[in-house]
């Protein structure tokens, strides 16, 4: 069987969105090569748990790859990816070059040469990160979150994501009941159940989303405390709960601000992130506005993350 490989070069920034986008559009796969990775400084307590390799990674920018089968609908499927690719403008995304290509591949060839890209990281004191066809033996005190990429949006790595999960281990109690609004891969729902959570509910408007978080779900035992749903943002949901997480575009956010103050306890938390440091303010003053607290901001590279506190 042929495959379309399509590859899109452009900024750290906008590997979230696009890659969402891609999944959107049906990709069987998607592999990230970030010259960041290779390039930044890392942590000490945290990072990936192996070598990189230079000759996987572009001179500059982000390129992002997405597999498709080669059919009749590819070339209608490449111009409605390209076309919302551009839409994010409006969001004031940095798309880079936003060059895309497109090469034929063979179905043994991506089927097992994109795994290669993803290995377990640490992403906080805690947790780490592993691929399901990864062999590793954690220590006693990490928690393990196991990813297949291959269905899901993003591998739990981007900074936004990280921000979260470090976010949640701070300040989840035993017994909290917590919304996830725009799951994606459910990993921040499946981080909430691991650190003591009692009933996590995981909402997304995308049903591929769903989907995937459902997987992932069942994959780490967590569908014992938290439930999948498809929901746009906070339409129709009812509180009170202790804690809410959103991790998604700034401006989305500030859709359902007022939303989440409403459902959530006095004293509960509003996790947010996918905040680029130009919107922070913006973000903040809105979680002011509606009453909220600022008790944290969380920073990696040009993303912030903020903890607030309702009243």
């Amino acid at each position: 069987m042929k495959w379309s490989e399509i590859s899109i070069h452009t900024t750290q920034e906008a590997v979230e969105p696009i890659s969402h986008i891609l999944h959107e559009a049906g990709a069987s796969g998607v592999a990230i090569e970030d010259v960041a990775d290779f390039t930044k400084e890392r942590e000490n307590k945290f990072g990936e748990i192996y070598a990189l390799d230079p000759k996987d990674y572009p001179s500059e920018g982000v390129i992002v790859k997405a597999y498709f089968p080669v059919n009749d609908e590819l070339e209608k499927t490449a111009e409605n990816i390209q076309a919302a690719i551009k839409d994010l403008e409006r969001y004031d995304i940095d798309l880079g070059a936003n060059t895309v290509t497109l090469n034929e591949v063979n179905e043994e060839d991506w089927a097992t040469s994109w795994k290669k890209y993803y290995h377990p990281v640490k992403v906080s004191d805690t947790f780490t990160i592993v691929p399901t066809w990864e062999e590793y033996d954690p220590s006693p005190e990490e928690r393990i979150i196991e990813l297949d990429p291959g269905m899901a949006f993003g591998t739990g790595t981007h900074p936004t994501t990280v921000m979260c999960i470090r976010a949640l281990e701070k300040t989840v109690q035993e017994g909290d009941h917590i919304i996830d609004v725009g799951t994606g891969s459910g990993i921040l729902s499946i981080a909430a159940a691991k650190l003591g959570a009692a009933a996590v509910q995981a909402y997304d408007l995308d049903y591929v989303a769903v989907e995937s978080a459902q997987m992932n779900v069942l994959l780490n035992k967590t569908e014992n405390v938290v439930t999948v749903g498809q929901n746009n943002l906070l339409s129709n949901i009812e509180g009170p709960v202790d804690l809410v997480v959103a991790n998604l575009l700034a401006d989305i956010i500030l859709l359902f601000v007022e939303d989440a103050a409403k459902v959530i306890k006095p004293n509960g938390l509003f996790i947010t992130s996918g905040i680029i440091q130009t919107k922070q303010k913006e973000v903040s003053h809105a979680l002011e506005q509606a009453g909220f607290t600022i008790e944290e901001v969380l920073h990696i590279e040009d993303w912030v993350a903020i903890i607030a506190r309702n009243k």
